[in-house]
């Protein structure tokens, strides 16, 4: 993992707990995840279409046991999910631009029910060009929220009721590999879900997609 990441997250974690640096927090946030943003930029520039669906580690255990495209559509498809349904609590972008019929994909989850084969299936279907314009209109509409957060905003915790529209909308797979994912989510305030999954998940997921990278060249 690179030094510069972890230090970044680090600093954030320790800035947002007061109130005092909690807007210098959400900077080193926006300076954290601009940074990640281009390495996953630098993965469409680098390599084809067909690396992408590559799964060289997939007996391993570790998140690089997965495709590169895979990753992306995992780490945005819960991003969409924590920031609009959990905490704005409006309509995914996904549902709302129809990205489903856009990226053309299979599912509408996380994808965290899928494995070995089924990653590698799922990833050479999807419309890379349309994913990589989800994942800017996720980022944006996730950083439109952190510019708007107040210090007091961050003690607001998710409730029952959160987590029953997520049942309700079925983004997340029943499958044991998944349904975790929701007790995960609202048993955490929005200080919770900043640290994870709006900051280290993008950590330890564009960190693995370097590895495969680096494996697939």
């Amino acid at each position: 993992m690179s030094s510069e990441w972890s230090d970044l997250n680090k600093t954030m974690q320790n800035q947002i707990k007061k109130k005092d640096s909690f807007n210098d927090g959400i900077n080193t946030l926006l300076e954290l995840r601009k940074g990640l943003l281009k390495e996953i930029f630098k993965f469409k520039d680098t390599i084809k279409r067909n690396d992408f669906d590559k799964i060289p580690f997939i007996n391993a255990k570790g998140y690089h046991n997965k495709t590169i495209v895979y990753s992306l559509w995992h780490i945005f498809r819960i991003e969409d999910i924590v920031t609009h349904t959990l905490i704005q609590k409006d309509k995914q972008i996904f549902f709302d631009k129809d990205y489903q019929k856009r990226i053309n994909s299979p599912i509408i989850t996380t994808g965290n029910e899928l494995v070995k084969e089924e990653i590698s299936d799922f990833s050479k279907d999807l419309n890379l060009d349309e994913l990589y314009q989800y994942i800017v209109d996720v980022n944006e509409s996730t950083i439109e929220l952190l510019r708007n957060l107040s210090y007091s905003d961050l003690k607001i915790q998710m409730s029952n009721m959160d987590k029953e529209q997520i049942k309700e909308l079925k983004v997340v797979s029943d499958d044991e590999n998944a349904a975790w994912l929701i007790d995960y989510w609202c048993k955490k305030n929005i200080k919770g879900l900043i640290t994870m999954p709006l900051s280290r998940h993008w950590i330890m997921h564009v960190d693995a997609c370097s590895r495969i990278l680096k494996k697939v060249l």
